[in-house]
């Protein structure tokens, strides 16, 4: 059975027209899961492995386009796992996941042919986007769109950064940001705390859920100050994002 895609960011699929393959590795199986949840939404074929010598397996059979792949796993390590696939497939691209920032870290994973890093604990929001823009780059993906979201009289360039509403720029700090684009990826449809701080905030984040509120708040001060408003308040559900009108 498919998954449903998400209806409002561009899509990606291969050339051949058939969704993007993305494996998933990680001995973590919540964070594994979590992430495989969010790569499905977005009308992606995902498979996952929870140590090496599956994900090498899996990767055979299955033939991903791209692979997100935790440094650390309980048998060998990422590294090792990634020679092995590279030693069948040359340029298949792919997203470490690693809780070491050192620069060593980095360069030994960009000499083992590693293309991007997200370093834990990360939102499961920015593994998306970067795993959108490898494949971008790699030339594995042909997009159906281009990289505006618009809501009603709002609009937000996933590329530039931009949002303005009915013509008028809205500046943003980086979670402001985010959080607009996780609203405005799913408009009309009521979101919870749970699931904005799944997204929009590390996944094991420690917080309470009024960090939700304190940066809804934000939002509307600079979105809907003056106007109609278009950030809504579901009481006892979550918030939605719907054209003002």
């Amino acid at each position: 059975m498919n998954s449903p895609s998400n209806p409002s960011r561009p899509e990606l699929r291969r050339p051949d027209g058939q969704p993007v393959r993305v494996l998933v590795v990680d001995d973590e199986p919540t964070l594994a899961e979590l992430v495989t949840l969010a790569l499905r939404y977005e009308g992606w074929d995902v498979r996952s492995a929870l140590d090496g010598s599956s994900a090498v397996r899996v990767a055979r059979e299955f033939k991903p386009d791209a692979v997100v792949l935790d440094v650390m796993l309980p048998d060998f390590d990422g590294l090792e796992v990634l020679r092995k696939m590279r030693a069948e497939t040359d340029a298949l691209p792919v997203l470490f996941l690693t809780a070491k920032d050192s620069v060593e870290d980095r360069i030994a994973g960009l000499t083992a042919g590693g293309d991007d890093y997200v370093t834990k604990p990360f939102s499961v929001e920015e593994v998306v986007l970067r795993l959108r823009a490898l494949m971008r780059r790699t030339g594995v993906t042909e997009s159906g769109g281009g990289s505006a979201l618009v809501v009603g009289d709002l609009t937000l360039d996933e590329e530039t950064r931009e949002v303005f509403r009915a013509g008028e720029a809205v500046t943003l700090t980086a979670t402001e940001f985010e959080l607009l684009r996780f609203l405005m990826r799913n408009p009309r449809r009521v979101l919870s705390k749970t699931q904005i701080l799944d997204r929009v905030w590390n996944y094991d984040f420690g917080g309470q859920a009024n960090i939700v509120e304190l940066y809804i708040s934000y939002l509307r001060k600079k979105i809907d100050a003056g106007r109609e408003p278009m950030i809504h308040t579901m009481r006892g559900a979550g918030y939605v994002l719907k054209p003002a009108g």
